[in-house]
């Protein structure tokens, strides 16, 4: 078995890299012929993550792409209070992002590992282990590169040679995105608070995809250009304004992308720091007002 390791870096890490029923309208709007997408979280349709164990499963809404079809798809996954899954195997890696609560990712014999919301993870396929969360309410983005999404037994379990990684929270490494010259993230903002960036996995100065973290101090206002293949952005922490023909409060758990050159016009009204998780396929720039 695999011993999950804890990483201490400041930049890229490269790994292997909805059809939701909503319960109000999505916002959608088209920019250089391509829609873009805003989904909240109170629209997310949700259902057992693994059908297999009905109710004793955790709950799964997509955000984007269908995790039952063979594509890529990012969803939310919440889980109850003192869950932990038996040992068990997935057929293919996944990403996944603490955004509410405390959860444990780890090899069936590791000591508890507790991670809190803006903690990031990847799980190998094949690779037997736990899921656990510790607290009243727990849910978390998972992001998937292929499907579809199953949950198989340990004893299926087979070497794919990915290593698994566990970052808490509290050993990301942020930089003033206006400092980076060499990376695609870019921001006029001449304030004294500016945007900041975690690197997470990819390489972000290229047209292959990557995954960051983006903290928007309180007032920022900005507009994302994405002008890749692929912009897609979780709120991971605080509530962002998404500005379209009628603006949206956007919450922990809700999403905006496009799939094409877009603008996505974004401001922090609120008095905390907003945490997006971006994933990008080529290239895009924060501009400030």
């Amino acid at each position: 078995m695999i011993k999950r390791t804890m990483i201490f870096a400041a930049c890229a890490l490269i790994l292997m890299g909805c059809n939701t029923q909503n319960k109000e309208e999505k916002v959608t709007s088209t920019t250089n012929n391509q829609n873009t997408e805003v989904v909240l979280s109170s629209q997310v349709n949700w259902s057992p993550l693994n059908a297999a164990r009905g109710d004793a499963s955790p709950q799964a809404g997509d955000l984007w792409g269908n995790r039952k079809e063979n594509q890529a798809s990012g969803f939310l996954v919440k889980f109850k209070e003192g869950f932990s899954s038996p040992p068990h195997i997935h057929n293919i890696t996944y990403r996944g992002i603490v955004i509410k609560g405390s959860l444990h990712n780890d090899d069936p014999n590791a000591k508890s590992m507790w991670m809190p919301q803006g903690s990031f993870w990847t799980q190998p396929a094949g690779e037997g282990h736990i899921t656990a969360a510790n607290a009243s309410e727990n849910m978390a983005y998972v992001e998937i590169d292929s499907g579809p999404y199953l949950v198989k037994p340990e004893d299926q379990a087979f070497e794919n040679e990915e290593k698994p990684i566990n970052i808490h929270k509290s050993n990301l490494v942020w930089i003033e995105a206006s400092d980076l010259q060499w990376t695609n993230l870019n921001t006029n903002d001449k304030s004294r608070n500016k945007p900041e960036i975690a690197f997470l996995w990819g390489q972000s100065n290229s047209n292959d995809s990557s995954g960051a973290l983006i903290k928007l101090p309180s007032g920022f206002s900005g507009t994302f250009e994405a002008s890749g293949k692929e912009f897609r952005a979780i709120v991971i922490g605080g509530k962002l304004t998404y500005k379209a023909s009628k603006s949206k409060e956007l919450d922990p758990g809700s999403y905006f992308g496009s799939t094409d050159n877009a603008s996505h016009v974004i401001m922090n009204e609120s008095i905390e720091p907003v945490i997006l998780y971006i994933k990008s396929t080529g290239a895009y720039q924060l501009l400030s007002e």
